[in-house]
């Protein structure tokens, strides 16, 4: 034993002899106060530790001197100091606007000073998300120039720049460490209902404007990179408690209502090889209430239209979209229901994560990450759909050296709760009718035996009823009606919600994709020139069952590659960097499109500097525009890739609406003349007009950029950009007759057969999905000013200006622009008003504007001119590693609409509770 004892005291002793020991204390150079939790580290191993609550700090290394010691904090210059033996040391770190000069790595692929991006973007790091009033980082990103953030739910907001907002965004790019964040059978990514909390999120950075020349078709207008803590730089235990509320002074009788937000993060490096992070956030909340009634009937003059007017649409009920015109009567609609009866308003939204790092050597690091996310969310497209219990589950393996980078990831869904508010409000309207003998009807004869009760009750034709009153024929009509809240009703809902297709309000969608990239860096290699090349390949899978794709029993799936190359010269001592880029996609429905960027920066000095580009972009159309196969009774809805619409002979074979419906009315007439049916058929078949509608193909974008960024005094960075843009071959929709006999003959003339046909109704109506040939514009300016202030004050103001040029396009034939001409921010704060204390507010506002979108058909509705005032306070306890922050979104809980038809929003109010770098 005692041999054992001593063997055990001569090793400790000996690996006591081996560390080295620094020790030391860190402060403030202008204050000469300690600095918590600063990092201190061995250069290119894993070795390190923080300050504690009084600046100071012990390191035991096994690393033999000489070394490399990095000291660094988020707001200070970094140090690096070199190590020859075990030491004491005092150090001081010089505050530094490191915000105004940052490093991006997403404008150009490669590591470079933001001041000589060649094109646009924005950083926001960790530090300006933990001192962000938001309610979290994503929200904060209002606050950048030219960018809209679009709210459909408390859970779901959906980003855009540069015009063509809408709340389904499938022309922007948002990658999470480097992976497409988008539900493959939706086509865009769900805002950051599926993306990392603020807690482990490293950096923001955001490019406006066509980005496809690097990053492919998805980033048509602008792209969102978001990157996470590496463990091996970020340890330890960081847990937030965040508890709020909502709904305060909303105008309903529901109340304020609780907020939570849980996060935990812990992550641990066990050598300077292998490491791990795991992350778990749950949210949850009520929802932002949809109950705007406007009266939106467009066969009702606006002067008639009211809760009064019996043919009302009102914007946020679902059910009375169905309606007739009567005759003797007027305008009728049914009865529908409120968004509330409806909806899921109590949201969540659980994030869960975890990653593998195993560094292969000092250069080289392989990880594997597995994202799994699952929510609530209302988001309004054509309809108010419910996103109810969808899951998006991710893997990610990526092989990372100092030059290049490999990478291959998968998204899979999961949606078979989500259902379509609108239609479950119709069906259960068509689920309860009963006819005047006073049977239950089937629900394909339900909405007509409703009018026909209606008719008869307003006509005086039923006992009991008052004739010629509008109330007393509803009410009749409206006999056995589901009440909300009611057993029947409830068990209605659940019936439909749980059946997918044309039969039910259900949504089924296990679609995906696969994808694999890489990029290599031949820089070190090229001396004279830096050079990096990169491709990826992909795979949409389509699993709907039939419900919404051609695909059941099928293995339906859409192939697309790419590969780019960029060149940057350094000319003029450094003053002047050329780059050119290009990059060529195909996919396999359409030909391979090729997408030049050019770039120019001429730096002076340092301090000042001018960029000038020219980029394109393109857009594939998403899964959805190219197989939807959707037979809803009177027309099918088709996508426009060739091989969907193979056997159908509704490309080929088919008159434009417009004219059968001058055929037939022209017929009509004749008719009605006393001309025989084959004389009018013959005198009118060649009104008919075939149709010519190309097959889909992908939209395209040029655009050119000039501006300029630079220091004035090293406390102020301003920034200006002017950008002019050109876009054509918008998606769109066009409607066309096929019918069964060939629509001309062999010289050319139109078949009589075909005529007759349409007369006959044997015909098959589509709507198509192709391109307008139309060209538009959008121009605009954005500008910026930062400032850094004495006593640690910052204060940062941006303007954006945009203007949309129809041209001579037809505005049919145009997406949406939903764009305000003018937004504005301002943001002023203090991260060390005291040792303890600091704040910050934010204000945004943007002028009015209309808003066209599908929920609507496209009928405008005002956006009026709004802002929001965002603050928080916060307090650091140093010595338990925690920030407590009371803060509030909309402080002034001013309720706005920011896409009409969507859910008013209102203020928001926190108080939250970080501990950081605990476990370390």
């Amino acid at each position: 034993m005692k041999k054992i004892v001593t063997l055990t005291i001569l090793l400790l002793q000996a690996i006591f002899a081996m560390a080295q020991t620094i020790s030391g204390t860190i402060s403030d150079a202008a204050t000469q106060k300690p600095l918590s939790g600063v990092n201190i580290g061995i250069q290119g191993k894993n070795e390190g530790t923080i300050t504690d609550a009084e600046g100071k700090f012990v390191l035991n290394s096994s690393t033999k001197p000489p070394f490399t010691l990095v000291v660094s904090l988020l707001g200070y210059a970094s140090q690096e100091l070199s190590i020859n033996a075990a030491t004491t040391l005092n150090i001081t770190l010089n505050a530094k606007a490191e915000e105004l000069d940052q490093v991006v790595v997403s404008a150009s692929r490669v590591e470079e000073r933001i001041l000589r991006s060649p094109v646009s973007i924005e950083k926001m790091d960790a530090k300006a998300i933990q001192q962000s009033p938001s309610a979290n980082f994503y929200d904060a990103l209002l606050n950048m120039k030219s960018v809209d953030l679009v709210t459909s739910s408390l859970t779901y907001k959906q980003i855009n720049t540069r015009g063509f907002n809408t709340t389904g965004n499938s022309r922007f790019l948002q990658l999470v460490d480097g992976v497409d964040n988008q539900s493959a059978g939706l086509g865009f990514a769900m805002g950051n209902l599926f993306g990392p909390h603020d807690l482990d999120v490293h950096s923001v950075e955001l490019i406006p404007g066509a980005a496809s020349a690097l990053y492919g078709p998805i980033a048509f207008n602008g792209m969102l990179q978001t990157r996470t803590k590496n463990p091996f730089d970020f340890q330890g235990l960081s847990v937030q408690s965040k508890v709020g509320v909502n709904h305060l002074n909303d105008g309903t009788d529901f109340g304020a209502k609780p907020f939570y937000d849980l996060a935990l993060r812990y992550a641990k490096a066990f050598n300077d090889r292998f490491a791990f992070k795991l992350n778990a956030a749950y949210l949850t909340g009520t929802d932002w209430y949809a109950n705007d009634y406007t009266d939106i009937d467009p066969n009702t003059p606006v002067a008639s239209r009211g809760p009064n007017n019996p043919g009302r649409n009102a914007l946020n009920i679902y059910g009375d979209e169905v309606a007739q015109t009567i005759q003797g009567i007027g305008r009728v609609s049914r009865t529908g229901y409120e968004e509330k009866d409806l909806a899921q308003y109590g949201v969540y939204s659980l994030k869960l994560n975890g990653a593998l790092h195993y560094r292969l050597s000092n250069g080289m690091e392989l990880t594997y990450q597995a994202n799994y996310n699952q929510g609530i969310a209302q988001y309004t497209g054509s309809s108010r759909f419910v996103i109810n219990g969808f899951n998006l589950v991710q893997h990610r393996v990526e092989l990372k050296g100092n030059n290049f980078y490999v990478r291959a990831y998968s998204n899979k869904e999961n949606s078979q709760d989500s259902y379509n508010s609108r239609s479950l409000g119709q069906l259960i309207n068509r689920s309860w009718v009963k006819d005047l003998n006073g049977n239950q009807v089937t629900p394909d004869k339900a909405d007509a035996t409703w009018f026909q009760r209606y008719t008869a009750a307003f006509n005086g034709n039923v006992n009991g009823v008052s004739a010629q009153n509008h109330l007393s024929a509803r009410s009749f009509a409206d006999e056995g009606r589901l009440l909300p809240g009611s057993e029947a009703f409830d068990a209605a809902s659940e019936r439909l919600i749980t059946t997918q297709g044309l039969s039910g309000a259900g949504i089924y969608s296990h679609c995906g994709l696969k994808h694999v990239e890489g990029l290599y860096d031949f820089s070190p290699y090229i001396k004279v020139l830096n050079v990096q090349i990169g491709g990826n390949l992909r795979r949409y899978t389509l699993d709907t069952q039939g419900t919404l794709f051609d695909d059941k029993d099928k293995n339906l799936s859409n192939d697309e590659y790419g590969a780019f190359v960029q060149v940057s010269k350094d000319m003029l001592n450094e003053k002047l960097k050329l780059t050119v880029s290009g990059r060529y996609d195909k996919n396999e429905n359409f030909v391979g499109r090729f997408t030049p960027r050019a770039s120019v920066v001429f730096s002076p000095s340092e301090q000042h500097n001018f960029r000038a580009s020219y980029q394109t972009g393109f857009r594939n159309p998403t899964i959805g525009d190219q197989y939807i196969k959707l037979n809803v009774g009177p027309i099918i809805i088709l996508g426009g890739a060739p091989i969907n619409s193979q056997g159908l002979n509704a490309y080929e074979n088919s008159f434009t609406a417009a004219s059968v419906g001058a055929f037939a009315n022209a017929f009509g007439a004749q008719v009605a003349q006393g001309v025989p049916f084959p004389t009018a058929v013959a005198n009118n078949k060649d009104k008919l007009v075939k149709s010519n509608v190309p097959y889909i193909q992908p939209e395209q974008v040029q655009s050119f950029e000039i501006g300029y960024k630079g220091f004035f005094s090293q406390k102020i960075l301003f920034d200006v950009n002017y950008y002019l843009s050109q876009y054509q071959d918008f998606l769109i929709n066009t409607v066309v007759i096929r019918p069964d006999s060939e629509v001309l003959l062999e010289d050319g003339k139109v078949n009589t057969a075909a005529a007759t046909d349409i007369l006959g109704g044997k015909t098959q109506a589509f709507q198509l999905y192709t391109n307008a040939a139309d060209q538009v514009s959008i121009q605009g300016i954005s500008a910026g000013v930062s400032f850094i202030l004495p006593k640690n004050y910052r204060l940062h103001t941006n303007a954006t200006w945009t203007e949309f040029n129809l041209q001579d396009a037809n505005p049919s034939n145009i997406p949406a622009f939903n764009t305000p001409s003018w937004k504005t921010n301002v943001m002023f704060s203090n991260p060390r008003l005291s040792d303890q204390l600091g704040f910050s507010v934010a204000w945004h506002w943007q002028s009015a504007f209309d808003w066209y979108g599908t929920f609507t058909s496209l009928t405008p509705g005002r956006i009026d001119a709004y802002s929001l005032f965002d603050a928080q306070i916060s307090y650091k306890v140093p010595k338990l590693k925690t920030m407590v922050k009371l803060g509030a979104a909309n402080l002034t809980n001013n309720y706005v609409v920011q896409a009409y038809g969507s859910p008013a929003v209102g203020g928001l109010y926190y108080l939250s509770l970080n501990f950081d770098d605990l476990l370390r």
